[in-house]
């Protein structure tokens, strides 16, 4: 079957080709040298790419003397031939990408010291790439079954977040879309199965291996966590339950606001007054004993069992409890019985790294520095501030993949997979919890299971029917600053894309952001 490009069409692959040639050479501080590598391999092209590519008239066009100028053209064009090609030649689309990423590669390769800011047009084109593709295919196509889910998440890109992704397990099979954009300012969507800061969805994760140590005879549930890590000193009736069902009554390390409005601070958080502070430092690196002994300096909230709290600190301790029983860290247990038996490849235990992998959309923080606001990127930073309370990465494949595994019964005994979804009372209407899960009951009068994150310009859902059945999880970045200005369409978002997914579009109440 032949495939008839027009004119305009050729014009647009070659425009987007041969700038992205143009942005790298400028990028190296070798021009000339990067220019004639990325060339040969453009010109290396084969299939319908190659015949294109081949044909060098004048109708590129490229304005702009910076890197700056020249990406502001160069990416919105690679999004642009991504998608042409996506509609009109689809056999096509991983050729074009392949050859780009290959002219990318071919101008890096020069004598010196390697260029950062290369490596970070490299890392732009290759986001332009595959955002504007997978984007294009998943939520293009299945965009036309669903359109009240593709609405939903541009509804909620208007509401203030700069990009959402989602993806949908249900009777009607998989439904895969994104919204908005992966960086601020810039054309290319969110990436629909790129890498992002869960949050407190790491909760679920660390309870379920905790449970596992249960199943295995090597933890017991109403033991006294003393017993385990008796080096802190605990309250002896605090027991494992406690840590994960939030009922400990211990402070949490990263500040409480009291009944009466009272303001307890802890670490250094983005937050609270201490927002700069914390974004000044955003690099540290805090360890897990000294989270807990600075949760441990400051009077408890209630008698252990008597009250709900919901605290860091007991995910702390959980995290040290599954190392001190095991003689492995969190990470390594993790791979053996959640991560390498589901084939979690995308999710990462990062402790201290401030690395992400890509493909990931950015996420944001706005601050006042001297009378003035600033936005800078703090999708790079150290998560140890949060610790085993909310440090991990993962994507919307995987975060389904897990929830529905876990409720399916996949990962835990049938008695403790009912210990983990029995609900205790926490004063939230419509919403208990449970060890690791919020229960929460849907004004249609069901009931879905779930653990939602936020985590400094990163969000993270995660829901699922108590038979995992049908799951929704989404990702989601925004600009993040010490008011939690985003906090209202963050329990939007959630509403809004529940009620679409499990009611029907009737009313449901959201979590509250961690």
């Amino acid at each position: 079957m032949s495939i008839a490009l027009s004119d305009q069409d050729k014009s647009t692959l070659r425009t987007a080709a041969y700038g992205a040639l143009s942005l790298m050479a400028a990028a190296t501080g070798s021009p000339h040298k990067a220019a004639t590598n990325a060339s040969i391999a453009l010109t290396s092209a084969t299939g319908l790419v190659g015949h294109v590519l081949a044909a060098k008239a004048k109708d590129i066009e490229l304005t702009g003397k910076t890197v700056a100028e020249l990406a502001d053209r160069v990416l919105p064009a690679l999004t642009a031939a991504m998608e042409l090609l996506d509609k009109q030649a689809p056999a096509e689309a991983d050729n074009f990408r392949s050859t780009i990423l290959l002219a990318v590669a071919a101008a890096q390769v020069h004598p010196g010291k390697p260029s950062t800011i290369a490596a970070e047009m490299a890392r732009k084109i290759t986001a332009a790439l595959d955002a504007a593709g997978a984007a294009t295919a998943d939520s293009g196509a299945a965009g036309q079954d669903r359109p009240e889910l593709q609405k939903a998440i541009e509804e909620i890109v208007d509401s203030g977040f700069v990009g959402v992704s989602l993806r949908v397990h249900d009777e009607r099979g998989e439904w895969v879309g994104s919204a908005g954009a992966a960086e601020l300012g810039g054309a290319a969507k969110p990436p629909t199965n790129g890498h992002v800061r869960i949050g407190s969805s790491t909760k679920t994760f660390t309870a379920t291996l905790v449970l596992q140590l249960v199943a295995e005879g090597k933890v017991g549930l109403d033991t006294p966590a003393a017993d385990y890590l008796p080096e802190f000193g605990l309250d002896e009736r605090i027991t494992v339950r406690m840590l994960l069902q939030h009922t400990s009554g211990l402070f949490n390390f990263s500040g409480e606001v009291y009944d009466d409005g009272t303001v307890v601070l802890g670490i250094p958080i983005p937050y609270s007054t201490t927002g700069k502070e914390w974004m000044d430092n955003r690099f540290k690196t805090y360890r897990p004993q000294e989270l807990v002994e600075l949760a441990l300096s400051k009077p408890a909230r209630f008698e252990p069992g008597t009250g709900w709290s919901y605290s860091n600190t007991n995910y702390v301790l959980a995290k040290l409890l599954i190392e001190k029983v095991t003689g492995r860290s969190v990470a390594e247990e993790m791979r053996r019985l959640i991560l390498g038996p589901l084939g979690l490849s995308g999710t990462v235990v990062p402790d201290a790294s401030p690395e992400i992998p890509e493909p990931h959309a950015h996420a944001y923080y706005r601050y006042e520095d001297a009378g003035e606001q600033k936005t800078i990127d703090i999708t790079r930073q150290n998560p140890s501030w949060i610790s085993s309370g909310g440090d991990m990465i993962s994507t919307t494949q995987d975060l389904h993949t897990f929830i529905s595994a876990l409720l399916g019964g996949k990962l835990l005994p049938a008695p403790l997979l009912a210990e983990m979804c029995t609900p205790h009372p926490t004063g939230i209407p419509n919403m208990d919890y449970g060890l690791g899960v919020f229960v929460v009951k849907t004004d249609g009068g069901g009931t879905v299971i779930s653990h939602n994150g936020a985590a400094v310009g990163h969000a993270a859902l995660m829901y699922g029917t108590p038979d995992g059945s049908k799951t929704l999880t989404a990702a989601l970045n925004c600009v993040d600053d010490a008011d939690l200005a985003i906090a209202t369409a963050f329990q939007n978002a959630q509403q809004r894309l529940v009620n679409e997914v499990f009611c029907g579009g009737q009313a449901d109440p959201a979590q509250p952001t961690d």
